[in-house]
């Protein structure tokens, strides 16, 4: 009688080592991309939206910490067209990072009263001051350019929404003593080396200025540094802020 052989078991063979040290590294690769996307996440929801919750406080303190009376009613006397014998008043140029001055835009329904204050730089006055004033040209109510800059997305994004501007849109710049009421005469997208958009006449930087203009610059497209998008307008009429309110604040104009 023949024995049958006994069964064999067959046995698995361990991972080799290099097999475990490839495991490991792509399970250490996989860690570290997660980890990479949640930082990611965390710096865009800060920039993006917490950035903007402090602009707007920061901004909103600002514009509080000026102290300028709030104007109780209504202007009810014409107001005061630019000509050679109502010229409005002309601030000096501040120091940098002074606030001298707001911008209020009816067209933004909804949005707040916005700082303006001296210089570009982002550190010191775009990031945590709103607006800023290009130094060198016009003040407010100046002949020449009135030329400013502001964030278009984070750090409060006051110009986020310049794109809805239209031509006779009323800007309304306050200082502490004077309204200026600036009208919209004209847009552009431009490459951010065309500095000729705040010289003293836009159209003809060598030529001598005659009118009371300003001009808004901000980043275009939206998130992207690559152009600037621009509003030119004309200083519509003046008038002081013992007065009353334009009537452009109050819906009637």
């Amino acid at each position: 009688m023949t024995t049958a052989a006994p069964p064999r078991h067959s046995r698995g063979h361990a991972p080799s080592s290099a097999s475990t040290m490839a495991y490991g590294a792509v399970g250490v690769i996989g860690e570290l991309l997660i980890t990479a996307g949640v930082v990611l996440l965390a710096f865009l929801a800060w920039q993006l939206w917490w950035t903007d919750v402090q602009g707007n406080r920061a901004q909103a303190a600002v514009v509080e910490d000026l102290g300028w009376e709030a104007p109780t009613t209504v202007a009810t006397a014409a107001p005061t067209a630019p000509a050679e014998d109502t010229e409005p008043p002309v601030m000096v140029e501040p120091d940098l990072a002074t606030t001298f001055a707001t911008l209020q835009v009816p067209r933004w329904s909804g949005e707040p009263e916005r700082p303006i204050s001296q210089g570009i730089e982002k550190a010191t006055v775009l990031d945590v001051l709103g607006i800023g004033h290009y130094p060198g040209t016009a003040m407010p109510g100046g002949v020449g350019n009135f030329a400013v800059a502001g964030h278009r997305a984070t750090y409060g994004k006051p110009f986020n929404r310049i794109q809805e501007l239209q031509v006779g849109d009323a800007l309304v710049v306050r200082t502490q003593d004077t309204w200026y009421v600036y009208r919209v005469t004209s847009t552009e997208v431009v490459t951010p080396q065309d500095v000729r958009v705040i010289a003293p006449v836009p159209d003809d930087p060598a030529a001598t200025p005659t009118e009371r203009l300003i001009t808004l610059t901000t980043c275009h497209p939206m998130f992207s540094a690559r152009e600037r998008y621009v509003v030119h307008g004309v200083l519509d009429h003046w008038s002081p802020v013992a007065d009353g309110t334009p009537a452009e604040l109050t819906g009637g104009a």
